[in-house]
């Protein structure tokens, strides 16, 4: 995804611009801080406790596939793609907690869904079993293909 601006309504009619960026190595503190933020309470609902040094594992892995998501001039979020021949998996999508509820993971998640009918690919991913992300992904028409002890496997056809 090269860098875009994408213009949303809120609801109160006003316009918000939601910008996508490609990470850089002077990301890496903002990813480190929005992943603990995003995924700690999720994590250890699983039983999964992680250190800094993991996390940062986690930031690190796929870098390239890393876009920075950026409302009014902010970075709130993180939206990792990997693009296959066959699919579009989202590797990771996190806001931080005080952009949940705004519309714009729903708006985010739209967008990615646009590419993927573009390019007749299905989008695949991975959900901890108590992440409320759940949610937004089956009221975006995912459908659960698996489930392990930790995770749920989702997809998308279009």
């Amino acid at each position: 995804m090269s860098e875009v601006s994408k213009v949303f309504k809120r609801k109160n009619n006003e316009q918000a611009i939601v910008s996508f960026r490609r990470a850089t190595a002077s990301d890496r503190a903002f990813l480190l801080q929005l992943r603990k933020a995003s995924m700690t309470e999720h994590l250890s609902k699983a039983g999964i406790y992680l250190d800094d040094i993991a996390h940062m594992q986690r930031v690190d892995e796929y870098f390239t596939d890393s876009h920075i998501i950026s409302y009014q001039g902010n970075a709130i979020g993180l939206l990792k793609l990997g693009q296959f021949p066959d699919k579009i998996h989202l590797r990771q999508f996190q806001l931080l907690p005080q952009y949940h509820g705004l519309g714009i993971g729903s708006r985010v998640l739209a967008l990615v869904k646009r590419k993927a009918q573009e390019k007749q690919l299905a989008i695949t991913l991975n959900v901890l079993l108590d992440n409320p992300a759940k949610q937004l992904y089956l009221r975006h028409g995912f459908v659960i293909c698996a489930e392990n002890e930790l995770e749920y496997a989702m997809r998308w056809s279009g």
